[in-house]
């Protein structure tokens, strides 16, 4: 294929997909802040650049997937090694870092002024969909910009263009907060049904195919019973997104009770030492509570 690519941020998300477009054809550029997280990646094809700048100096088209907002800033804007200062006149640069839709809205301003397009394109799914090309990729900006980037975005999963700049970031936030709350429901109840003498992995399987089923139930339900809370998303990074939402919803004037009640929970999760644990150890939080009498 003759769409060359740079991917900025090689991480637990970055890196899987990153293999998908290679496996998909694309020439690709990696960069990362760590660079041996980078290199991995040059045995599957890619190439690794030193500096942001240098990454997308023959990119057709530029990923980000970087941890927040204000790295995002840093890798495209700040510094004599930004990824702006390397940019060609046309580029696309596709965020698909979790972000604040303000600061989606704003980078797009400023690429413009580059000469550059800008979508915000964050993703659900985890690592698994990141693995598998299965990713729901949420994309706000300009339509003709979203059909530009479909066939690569369609390489690391199903892309829906949802509106303008910031929109594809404000639908992320809709995903988190739905995660964030259905991860506290599952842990709520596999805890209650364990008290009262049931064993949760039964009644996990029971609950399937009903209407309580869902992914978070599937996924994240049976972490909980197996007591597998490696990290795949994270605790901090579920708190991040959930403060996002509320932050978001405050510039409109929107109130998120249950949204501030899984915030709150997840940030004693966070302060009691779970930060780096999956998100699906809010378990561990609330298991916790019951045996401190906290509940």
């Amino acid at each position: 294929m003759n769409t060359h690519i740079s991917l900025l941020g090689c991480g637990l998300m970055g890196a899987p997909m990153a293999r998908r477009l290679l496996a998909a054809g694309y020439p690709l550029t990696v960069w990362n802040r760590t660079r041996f997280k980078a290199e991995a990646l040059a045995e599957a094809g890619a190439r690794v650049a030193d500096t942001p700048a240098e990454a997308v100096a023959r990119a057709d088209i530029v990923i980000t997937m970087l941890e927040h907002g204000g790295v995002v800033q840093t890798v495209l804007f700040d510094g004599p090694d930004a990824a702006v200062h390397g940019l060609r006149a046309g580029t696309l640069v596709i965020d698909m870092s979790s972000i604040l839709p303000e600061q989606a809205q704003a980078h797009a301003t400023r690429l413009a002024e580059a000469d550059a397009t800008a979508l915000d394109a964050p993703v659900s799914g985890g690592t698994l969909g990141a693995e598998a090309g299965t990713l729901a990729i949420m994309a706000g900006g300009d339509e003709a910009a979203f059909a530009r980037a479909r066939p690569v975005l369609e390489a690391m999963g199903r892309p829906v263009h949802v509106g303008p700049a910031g929109s594809g970031q404000l639908a992320k936030l809709t995903n988190q907060m739905i995660v964030g709350i259905t991860i506290g429901a599952v842990a709520e109840a596999l805890l209650l049904a364990e008290r009262g003498g049931a064993d949760p992995a039964k009644v996990r399987e029971a609950l399937r195919g009903g209407f309580a089923d869902s992914r978070i139930l599937e996924v994240h339900g049976q972490r909980m019973v197996e007591g597998d809370f490696a990290k795949r998303g994270s605790m901090a990074i579920q708190l991040k997104d959930l403060n996002n939402a509320l932050h978001a919803g405050a510039q409109l004037g929107f109130e998120g009770p249950i949204t501030r009640l899984l915030a709150t929970l997840y940030q004693q999760g966070v302060d009691h030492g779970l930060a780096e644990l999956d998100q699906s150890a809010l378990f561990k939080e609330l298991q916790a509570r019951q045996h401190t009498g906290e509940a």
